[in-house]
């Protein structure tokens, strides 16, 4: 019977999951700065309007599908269905095409009908596929419009107003608008992402989509980038009982922050180490040198030290993957509370650590 019960509780949350999704945005803040955002677009979008064509303020000339673009334009604006040409291209378009179907057809049932699927046809050929585009298509046949001048006033102006108040909106907001997928950049300035980027591909992921069978509102880079910061999480979760403690080298070798460089370049040389933690008099942690670092003009190593990367005995080793893996980082200084050294630990070290611990 418990069997029965969890079969009947498994299919029920299915069909809920199916017809609820989940929230859009990242948080409750986010959906109150895309209710804010609408507002604001709608009202100044109308405003300008009336006030451009001779209307006043009283008498806004907006078209209804506008609300529709503005919940894409505001509540999820990095959606390639709500991308400036996406909005602007596709409400156009699909007006010309009402337009015209209206023009040819004289049944408003098969002009209707015909206007929506030649839209979206329209739109896909053109890349501006827009779900508001069909109401702007529909709206032109169930108005009977036969002049072209309603894809100019009110369409493209209506759209033209919006997408602009959403751009200044979003960089206000902090908010990437148009949207650009996140590149994280590569540590040494090639074209190359860091190791742990590089897996899936983004042709991995174009392919996985187009094999995947249904369409999905989500840019393959975007995809890509979540699908990198998922696997991290994992990592990290699969690892997290692990410390820093656990896999650091305790007998290591500094030197002092008054050492000579030439010194310091001898030592790295002879010992064939990557890097050198700098410690002051009182056995504090102030910077750490590695053949990079030599480079740089300046008489003693505190003059040419970088700023080391710090964690704590209990830290837990899955937080070394995103710097140690990254390519900016090649050690992590370990230190107590008062910054006196305890340990080091390296790229090296980290890969055995997640290989024996996989």
């Amino acid at each position: 019977m418990s069997d029965e019960k969890n079969d009947v509780r498994l299919i029920w949350s299915r069909y809920y999951s199916a017809f609820v999704p989940a929230p859009a945005g990242p948080g409750f803040f986010d959906r109150l700065k895309a209710a804010s955002g609408a507002i604001g677009g709608i009202a100044i979008t109308g405003l300008l309007c009336g006030l451009m064509l001779g209307n006043g303020i009283a008498h806004p000339l907006l078209v209804a599908p506008m609300g529709a673009s503005a919940v894409l334009l505001y509540a999820v604006p990095a959606s390639p269905l709500a991308q400036p040409w996406s909005v602007f291209g596709g409400n156009v378009v699909s007006a010309l095409v009402g337009i015209t179907v209206c023009r040819l057809i004289p049944d408003p049932t098969i002009a209707a009908a015909l206007a929506v699927g030649c839209a979206i046809g329209a739109m896909s050929l053109l890349r501006c596929l827009h779900p508001p585009g069909g109401a702007v298509a529909l709206s032109a046949v169930l108005g009977a419009t036969n002049s072209y001048m309603f894809a100019l006033v009110p369409v493209a102006v209506n759209t033209a107003l919006l997408v602009t108040v959403a751009i200044i909106f979003h960089r206000l907001a902090g908010h990437s608008y148009p949207h650009v997928a996140p590149k994280p950049a590569a540590a040494h300035g090639t074209s190359d992402p860091t190791p742990i980027l590089r897996t899936p591909s983004e042709q991995d992921v174009e392919e996985a989509l187009s094999a995947y069978g249904d369409a999905l509102d989500v840019d393959a880079a975007d995809l890509q980038a979540v699908l990198h910061d998922a696997e991290m999480r994992a990592a990290e979760r699969t690892h997290g009982t692990l410390t820093c403690g656990e896999i650091m080298s305790r007998d290591v070798i500094w030197v002092k922050d008054n050492l000579p460089v030439d010194e310091a370049r001898t030592l790295l040389h002879e010992r064939r180490l990557l890097s050198l933690p700098v410690l002051d008099n009182a056995g504090r942690v102030k910077g750490v040198v590695g053949p990079l670092d030599l480079g740089r003009e300046g008489e003693a190593v505190r003059d040419i030290a970088s700023e080391p990367y710090v964690v704590h005995a209990d830290t837990p080793v899955a937080a070394l993957l995103r710097p140690l893996t990254g390519g900016g980082r090649r050690e992590a200084i370990v230190v107590d509370e008062d910054r006196m050294l305890r340990g080091l630990i390296t790229q090296t070290d980290l890969l055995s650590a997640v290989a024996l611990g996989a």
